[in-house]
């Protein structure tokens, strides 16, 4: 082989192997919270850090992105949900633990012992304190009158689905029952994997009645769009995204209602949802104009439909399920 082309075929090797480790790091994942602790570093210094109050001049959010470097986030007014909205201030930093910035330098943080530190030109700005945050909701037991569609015991309510330590993997698995109206609860929780970025990072969802999906991803720390946790994908993204760090449990809790028609079977009234993400509202009574793709069902037609839960090649686990028939 001539040197020159012996130089190019090494290249094109070094380029392959590269990518190949790339993704291999891209595919980490963690599904359990021990693991990911014992294993990498990294996950105990992602999370919230401030308090769990209102009133709060200011909150932070810090996103794992892998080999020790991180996103961070400075919200004005506390964590989502107890004080920060889209319409204040929300500052991004990005660097290693000990030496995070803000793009135009103004703002400066570090991370130890469980807090961040935050300085503004220079001088002290804020220090707050890691913590971990549940969901008002979690754990909500089945009020009477409900049809438990999973508490850990048997998957027999779903098509494709089964127990797994005590979970209902996303199988793409359908209830077997269908609905019109109702009250939904249930729990959700997504891996840890901080070398994947947006849709490849715990992408699931929850479709209400196989026709409009809630959104189910690791959404923490983002904007909050509808193709992100609290989303309604394709037609509303959430008022404000209260999704939590990676392996947190996570509650929705839906109320939907369903169409109605008139005597010649066209719309009368199109389906209205609400949806509260980890006990934030986050829709308020929305209309729901079409049926968003990937599901069961495309069409907004009289017939009830199922609760699916989508798997899209992430290891997202539910539990908790019940609903509520109007």
């Amino acid at each position: 082989m001539k040197p020159r082309n012996l130089l190019i075929g090494l290249a094109v090797a070094g380029i392959a192997a590269t990518a190949a480790y790339c993704q291999e790091k891209a595919n980490l994942t963690w599904t359990d919270p021990a693991k990911a602790k014992a294993e990498d570093p990294d996950f105990s210094i992602q999370g919230e850090y401030g308090a769990d109050t209102a009133g709060q001049a200011w909150g932070a959010q810090v996103v794992a992105l892998g080999d020790g470097k991180f996103d961070a986030y400075l919200l004005e007014g506390g964590l989502p949900g107890l004080g920060w909205t889209k319409e204040k201030a929300r500052t991004a930093l990005s660097g290693t633990a000990n030496d995070l910035k803000s793009a135009d330098g103004t703002l400066a943080a570090s991370i130890a012992a469980g807090k961040i530190a935050v300085k503004k030109d220079g001088q002290p700005l804020v220090e707050l304190p890691r913590l971990e945050r549940h969901s008002p909701t979690e754990g909500a037991k089945a009020p009477d009158g409900a049809i438990v569609l999973f508490d850990g015991s048997s998957a027999d309510e779903w098509e494709k689905g089964r127990v797994e330590n005590g979970l209902l993997p996303n199988s793409d698995v359908t209830t077997k029952r269908k609905f019109s109206s109702y009250t939904l609860h249930l729990e959700f929780r997504t891996p840890y994997k901080p070398f994947a970025r947006g849709q490849a990072r715990g992408n699931s969802g929850v479709y209400q009645q196989g026709r409009f999906e809630t959104q189910v991803l690791d959404s923490f720390g983002l904007e909050g769009k509808m193709n992100e946790t609290g989303g309604i994908y394709s037609i509303a993204g959430p008022s404000v995204n209260t999704c939590l760090p990676p392996l947190q449990w996570q509650t929705y809790d839906v109320d939907f209602t369903a169409a109605e028609f008139d005597a010649a079977g066209k719309i009368a009234k199109n389906p209205r949802i609400t949806v509260r993400l980890n006990g934030t509202v986050v829709h308020d009574d929305v209309e729901l104009p079409k049926g968003t793709p990937g599901g069961p069902l495309k069409d907004i037609t009289p017939e009830p439909g199922s609760i699916y839960l989508q798997s899209h090649g992430n290891p997202v686990f539910y539990r908790n399920i019940w609903i509520v028939e109007k």
